[in-house]
This record gives C-alpha cells, structure tokens and sequence, in this order.
C-alpha cells in the first residue's frame, strides 16, 4: 500500500490508539497494525488522519486511522502495579536526569544493586550518562549528592499507553480525558 496525502498536505501517523469495544482507551499500536485489524475486520475506524491521508492498494482505498475500536470487548485483567520498564521510567521522569536536570539517557539505581538496592520504581532513576557514570555503584551519602525528585511508583490506568504522550494526536484527547478522570 502507498500513502497519498489529503488537502491539508500532513504526514502519515505512526501510532494509533486501540480503544476497547466500550470506547476505554487499551493502548497505542504501530500503524502496520491497525491497518491488519481493520483489514480482518477485528475494528472498526472511530477517527481517521486528521490530514485526510489514504492508503492505496490495487485494488482498495483505506484512510488512515488515527482511532480504531475493537468489534470484541476485551477483559483487561486489573495489574496492582504498574510495570517497571525503561519507557515508562523515562517518561515519570520527564527525560530529566534525578542528579543534575539534563536530558536522561540511561537508568540509574539509587542504591545500587551491589549494594543490595532493589529493581524497583522507588529505587530506580532517569539518569544521564555523566552522573550515571560518576555514581557508579556508590551511595549519594558518599558523594554529598542529593535526588531533585523523589522516585514514586506511577499511578493510573494511562500508564499503560505508554506511547500517549510521545505521539499523541488531538483527535485522542476525549478518549484520554475519560483514563484520567
């Protein structure tokens, strides 16, 4: 398939956002497959591109997607925490590094895991690599240093669209709006 752009001229979206059969927002997914699951006709389009953009097969013209819903309701089974990953580190952080405030490139356990600190969200930093690599595996006590924030676990249920906020698209906003509240 080939992309042909609306009237507006924008550019094909990469993510779309999967909303249960009951409009509950799921998740975000690659372009590539949102397209598969209206294709085997597992959703249905709720929004497509905000720019109008098509896509074009032999024999078939699809518009992209911007929202999709599934014909099925799918059961999500509730998680007490959410799961520690380097994505979802990054963004609680806000790509700052804990030690100085510059762009956060690398992860960095407070008490480090030689030291016996756990791998866990009350223990574990966005970092960049100066500090990381000037920390090492020692404690902040030792070198005088001190967290500008304090690791918490996140809560909510929009933590599981982990992409939500990187790619978000305005069309998702009333979907967004109903996790949050």
């Amino acid at each position: 398939m080939s992309a042909r752009r609306g009237s507006e001229g924008g550019t094909v979206s990469r993510h779309v956002l999967l909303l249960n059969a009951s409009y509950e927002p799921l998740t975000t997914l690659p372009l590539r497959r949102a397209i598969l699951l209206v294709l085997r006709e597992k959703a249905e389009v709720v929004h497509g591109d905000a720019a109008g953009t098509v896509l074009h097969s032999a024999t078939m013209a699809l518009s992209v997607p911007s929202v999709i819903r599934l014909h099925r309701y799918i059961r999500v089974p509730y998680r007490r925490r959410v799961p520690l990953t380097r994505v979802a580190l990054m963004r609680r952080d806000g790509y700052h590094c804990a030690y100085c405030g510059k762009r956060a490139e690398t992860i960095d356990h407070v008490i480090p895991r030689s030291r016996g600190g756990a791998h866990t969200w009350e223990n574990v930093v966005a970092s960049c690599k100066t500090c990381n690599h000037r920390k090492a595996d020692r404690l902040l006590d030792e070198l005088g240093w001190e967290l500008n924030v304090t690791p918490t676990v996140p809560r909510g249920m929009h933590w599981r669209l982990i992409n939500g906020e990187q790619h978000g698209d305005p069309l998702w906003a009333p979907y967004m709006a109903r996790v949050a509240a």
